[in-house]
């Protein structure tokens, strides 16, 4: 429907015909499709499948060389430890369909729930959004970690793929071969550092004196040599990190004005291979039959 009002031209009365503005946001809309729109063809359907449990694995993208740049301490740092479980504390905070988190060295998992329609589960976005934000909270971080003494001297980066597993069991294996590589890797890296800085051989020496040894000579030369029990080695080494939510004891709950803010995320250095973790924290695992 259009309306008519008089207007002033030169002196003369006219009339004038006024859209209305309804009218004005339509044609805005129609002049946004354009010829080029079936550009929009080309990407690609990337939505996960349905009632599979979403990983996001992060992995730092040439590690070896930030690690030297900033004068990581070896075998094991801290501080960097420190960091990466903030960066996905972060992640968790911001994305709450992620139901438990998994990270040791440069790496962390985060598993979203089998029902989560977050980014419709797409995903490249949700793939994008873990590694964006995580990324950033790693540098937003870093002072609190590494304080003045160690500035950051270049941004960080970090790769990610994402992986669906449709069962309990595929969730928890997977989980489990994560902390089996964290024990490999932090068993190897210990003994290995420890006959460098302490057994005086040069990294090529060490190298070769490992080469073919099993996990049994690996803790028979910490111990005999070295008088160093792997056994214990700060579990957070050994065992990685795990990142659940949990509720807020019921003391601080009557301070919490918001629901949301009723739990909160919690680390474990504890075993997830068997069983006793799962038994405690019934609530990660959704039903296999939904």
């Amino acid at each position: 429907m259009l309306f008519g009002k008089a207007c002033i031209f030169g002196g003369r009365a006219r009339y004038c015909v006024v859209k209305p503005l309804a009218c004005l946001f339509t044609t805005s809309s129609n002049m946004a499709k354009s010829k080029f729109e079936y550009v929009r063809n080309f990407e690609t359907d990337d939505t996960c499948l349905r009632n599979c449990y979403i990983v996001v694995r992060l992995d730092g993208r040439n590690f070896h060389k930030f690690t030297e740049q900033h004068k990581f301490a070896k075998p094991n740092d801290n501080r960097a430890l420190g960091l990466m479980s903030r960066s996905a504390r972060s992640v968790m905070e911001e994305l709450e369909d992620i139901v438990i988190a998994y990270g040791q060295s440069d790496e962390f998992s985060f598993v979203f729930k089998r029902t989560s329609t977050w980014f419709k589960r797409r995903a490249s976005k949700l793939m994008t959004h873990v590694a964006s934000q995580f990324s950033s909270s790693y540098v937003f971080y870093w002072k609190e970690f590494f304080g003045e003494d160690q500035p950051l001297l270049y941004p960080p980066s970090f790769d990610g793929r994402v992986v669906l597993y449709p069962s309990n069991r595929n969730l928890k294996d997977y989980l489990s071969w994560r902390q089996a590589d964290c024990h490999v890797n932090n068993l190897y890296n210990t003994v290995f550092w420890t006959l460098v800085q302490k057994g005086g051989l040069t990294t090529a020496q060490a190298e070769e004196r490992l080469k073919g040894t099993l996990a049994a000579d690996k803790n028979e030369i910490l111990f005999s040599e070295f008088n160093i029990n792997y056994n214990t080695e700060p579990a957070v080494l050994k065992k990685g990190t795990t990142l659940i939510w949990e509720k807020l004891p019921n003391a601080e709950e009557k301070e919490v004005a918001v629901t949301r803010s009723r739990r909160r995320v919690q680390a474990h250095h504890c075993d997830v291979i068997g069983e006793q973790f799962w038994e405690e924290h019934p609530d990660i695992l959704e039903d296999d039959n939904c």
